[in-house]
């Protein structure tokens, strides 16, 4: 996956009550699925990677 950098990132939104609470546990829960989904596709690209080096390993 490549990297992103992100120069600016402004949000705006409206709340009731601590808005940087909610914009806190907001990105948490958005970062957090964000990872795993980056975490099962590099568990994959791995699993497949050590598949097709299977057939290439000397008989022991």
């Amino acid at each position: 996956m490549p990297k992103v950098t992100i120069h600016q990132l402004e949000v705006r939104f409206q709340v009731d009550g601590d808005d940087g609470a909610v914009f806190t546990k907001l990105f948490n829960k958005h970062i957090q699925a964000w990872a795993k989904l980056y975490e099962d596709q590099c568990a994959r690209a791995r699993h497949t990677e050590n598949e097709r080096r299977f057939g290439d390993q000397e008989a022991l």
